[in-house]
């Protein structure tokens, strides 16, 4: 999740696809949509949240989302310039029903989520996130709250390390590396980023290959306990249903991810909504009675060949847009 902000310039970054998301929310089509409610689901440092807001009219809204304290700080000079128009939640977009309801916000015209990490967490080594450097072993997108990764690896047991790496992870040695780390942590415990990319470097550096030669041998060890620590694809399953629940209809949701396990699940939920399953033909059930879709898949999007040239890191990125239909198509 690379997102555009000056707060913290020493953590340059570009925000991924930040004009096909946002045009994909279809912001522009008529007045009503103008002046609409609009929810940025990760406000990261403001990429998207400035360019809803460029495209929103003067009666409109937009809430915005997130759990780093960070992106908070940096969303005070966005309420300080147009508190009128935007706000900031200091929580996951899993909750975005309860915080529409609260703000006396209806149903929203348009819902951004844009997931992962963003480069500034990723290139800040106090955070933890990145193996590429050395900093306290933490990871929590909230520092403020929950359990720190050096709190979970000293006390995770070997069953549940091998079953986090290896789901989270899709890592094939997953086994292995849970092992020494239950080994190691009896001698000493995992507190530093280095320590723990050491370990695995240790463990299965040399048995690298394939799809995966080239690639840091720590790389889905720390993806892994990221999504862990952060219950990243639970937050996601459930701001999906959020999202569902808030649109109105003609509402578009437009959901970025990074990689195949958000991507399958956002896949998945936007496919079942189109496409809902239905029982077998055999059944004495009305045609009336019958599930019916609830969206219209809009568009699958990557990154072009420029964006990727400029911005490595927006090559495994996903924009799907999907939108719910009118009542009536019930």
């Amino acid at each position: 999740m690379n997102r555009v902000g000056a707060v913290e310039p020493e953590f340059r970054h570009r925000t991924v696809l930040l004009e096909e998301a946002v045009e994909a929310l279809a912001m522009d089509a008529g007045e009503a949509r103008r002046q609409g409610v609009y929810v940025d689901g990760t406000f990261g440092r403001g990429g998207h949240s400035r360019a809803m807001l460029a495209r929103l009219g003067e009666r409109g809204r937009l809430l915005a989302f997130d759990k780093d304290p960070r992106a908070i700080e940096a969303a005070a000079l966005l309420v300080q310039d147009d508190g009128v128009r935007f706000a900031i939640a200091h929580e996951s977009f899993a909750t975005l029903g309860a915080e529409l309801a609260r703000r006396g916000l209806g149903q929203v015209q348009g819902i951004l989520l844009d997931l992962g990490v963003s480069s500034p967490q990723i290139d800040d080594a106090t955070r933890g996130f990145s193996f590429r450097f050395d900093g306290p072993l933490d990871m929590r997108m909230d520092p403020t709250r929950g359990q720190s990764a050096a709190d979970w690896l000293a006390v995770a047991a070997l069953e549940q390390l091998t079953e986090v790496i290896r789901v989270y992870g899709e890592e094939r040695f997953a086994f292995q590396i849970a092992k020494a780390i239950v080994a190691r942590r009896a001698e000493q415990p995992f507190l530093r980023t280095h320590q723990l990319s050491a370990l695995v470097a240790d463990t299965i550096g040399a048995r690298r290959g394939g799809k995966d030669a080239g690639q840091d041998p720590a790389t889905r060890t720390f993806q892994a306990v990221r999504i862990f620590i952060n219950q990243e694809l639970a937050e996601l399953e459930q701001g999906l249903i959020e999202a569902m629940n808030a649109l109105a209809p003609g509402g578009r949701l437009a959901v970025i991810s990074f990689h195949s396990l958000e991507d399958r699940i956002v896949k998945r939920f936007m496919q079942g909504e189109a496409r809902p399953e239905q029982p077998p033909a055999r059944l004495p059930i009305k045609a009336v009675d019958l599930p019916r879709p609830r969206m219209n898949l809009i568009a699958r999007i990557k990154p072009a060949a420029a964006e990727v040239a400029a911005n490595p890191r927006s090559r495994s990125a996903v924009l799907r847009v999907a939108e719910k239909l009118p009542v009536e198509m019930h």
